[in-house]
């Protein structure tokens, strides 16, 4: 009698079988981030009016309302650009590259009015959200090469990879999600 496996072990399988796409989206991410950060001039135009736009929305928010906010957004983005990998894994690619951009975009401006040191402020926000979000773009990837596996096996291979994926997000990105929510609501709330 074959025994089932847990799902938390069926999670932690797919992630170590879909690492390669992880690294994959973590490069993308810091090729973004530099060039974010050594040409913030090229992205001023679009990046200042998103973040006055976010830091109008979040302005008068409490702590309590600032992760929910926080979460709201971070599992719509996660989720879509899973989801969206189906189309050729284009949408996690560009969601990525665009992140990693907008990060550095922030870093250069954080160096330039505070200086250097002032980018450390900057990492406790990032240790629970980044890991989902680079598990979530490459699994979208890998969702989205479905599209090249053998003509009689993609149906099966994109059962697989939508199943496998979906566990993975339940299991893992979900639970980093919230505590990135509630690091990061507090850190803004208190700080601000």
């Amino acid at each position: 009698m074959k025994r089932k496996r847990g799902i938390w072990r069926e999670s932690l399988d797919y992630l170590k079988d879909s690492r390669n796409f992880i690294y994959l989206s973590i490069i993308l991410f810091l090729a973004g981030t530099i060039l974010g950060f050594a040409f913030p001039e090229l992205f001023s135009f679009y990046f200042d009016d998103v973040i006055r736009e976010l830091v109008e929305k979040t302005a008068n928010m409490g702590v309590e309302d600032l992760i929910f906010f926080i979460f709201q957004n971070n599992i719509l983005s996660v989720f879509m650009a899973f989801i969206l990998g189906v189309f050729l894994g284009i949408f996690p690619i560009f969601n990525i590259v665009v992140n990693g951009t907008l990060l550095g975009y922030v870093m250069s401006r954080v160096v330039a009015a505070e200086g250097a040191f002032s980018v450390w402020r900057i990492v406790p926000h990032g240790i629970f959200e980044l890991p989902a979000i680079f598990i979530s773009v490459g699994l979208g990837v890998k969702l989205g090469l479905f599209w090249f596996s053998k003509k009689g096996r993609r149906a099966e291979e994109f059962r697989e990879r939508f199943w496998g994926g979906l566990k993975v997000f339940a299991t893992i990105v979900i639970p980093l999600l919230i505590i990135a929510a509630v690091v990061e609501g507090i850190l803004i709330g208190f700080s601000g």
